[in-house]
């Protein structure tokens, strides 16, 4: 068999310039992923922790634009843009998130103070009643 015929896959050596931005990049995509999902926990677990969260969604944005940076720059693989810019768009969401619960931060705790002691369902539906008559009329 002649193995010269047909065409063959070239492959790109890429240099160590190369192969460290992509390492770098890479570290900082995961960091930038963890920190993301930091912060939705730490909003999902309690209320009390929005000052937190809002640190966590703060350095996910940081991270989330200088991986996008990086990304763009060095011309790293379409899954790493992909997920940036999904993860920035989550990271958006958060920030109106926090911002509705430091406006709507004592209301809130006192939701779920009453939800975590209700143990029917008519007692949950009691505290969602009590939570809409405390939101202003105007954002019902």
């Amino acid at each position: 068999m002649n193995s010269g015929v047909g065409p063959s896959p070239q492959q790109h050596p890429q240099s160590e310039a190369a192969k460290s931005a992509l390492a770098i990049t890479q570290t900082l995509f995961r960091s930038f992923l963890l920190t993301v999902l930091g912060a939705i926990f730490v909003y999902v677990l309690n209320i009390s922790y929005v000052w937190l969260s809002a640190v966590l969604t703060v350095i996910a944005g940081v991270l989330g634009v200088v991986v996008l940076v990086r990304t763009i720059r060095f011309k790293q693989p379409r899954i790493v843009l992909l997920g940036t810019i999904s993860g920035l768009v989550v990271t958006a969401i958060m920030c109106v998130l926090v911002l509705t619960a430091v406006v709507f931060f004592q209301q809130i705790r006192t939701l779920q103070d009453c939800a975590r002691s209700a143990l029917t369902l008519q007692a949950q539906n009691s505290c969602q009643v009590d939570f809409q008559k405390s939101v202003p009329t105007g954002l019902r």
